[in-house]
């Protein structure tokens, strides 16, 4: 992912305003949404090649961040989830912080641990799993430590948020 080029974000009209803000206030607005810890995920399009944006909810498991695909409980996987499969280099900001990660699925022994920190955060995850008809992917992101961290771990963007 490079820089300079266009970041397409999230259509839905609340999603949008909320990346706005966030994106705008270099978090300041955003990173809390409703009482709850947001990122913004960028990822690249399977079939356009464009980078997208959306908002999430996540957690903490040590210097890892947690999403959950769920949907709103939809029987579909959200859009990012499928292109992060395909393309799981993704850059993420939280509050001001802005880094490169890689995402992958959890494995069900990992899942089976993650997800109570998840559920713990927001409960309706839990409705969502009852009725989505799917089992919802629990998404491990973690961060590449960036050139400088590398020779300086002192250094590191991984802050407790």
């Amino acid at each position: 992912m490079t820089s300079n080029e266009k970041v397409f974000d999230n259509p839905t009209g609340w999603v949008k305003s909320h990346i706005q803000a966030y994106v705008k206030s270099s978090g300041r607005k955003g990173h809390r949404w409703r009482g709850l810890p947001t990122l913004l995920l960028t990822v690249r399009g399977r079939k356009s090649g464009r980078l997208r944006r959306t908002a999430l909810i996540y957690g903490r498991d040590g210097d890892n961040f947690l999403l959950v695909a769920s949907n709103g409980g939809a029987p579909n996987h959200p859009l990012w989830y499928l292109n992060l499969v395909e393309n799981p280099r993704v850059e993420i900001q939280v509050g001001a912080d802005k880094f490169t990660a890689l995402a992958r699925t959890a494995d069900q022994k990992e899942k089976l641990r993650l997800w109570k920190v998840m559920a713990a955060i927001f409960p309706q995850y839990d409705k969502y799993q009852a009725k989505a008809g799917r089992d919802i992917p629990l998404v491990i992101v973690e961060p590449v430590p960036s050139k400088a961290e590398m020779q300086d771990p002192q250094k590191t963007h991984l802050k407790k948020q």
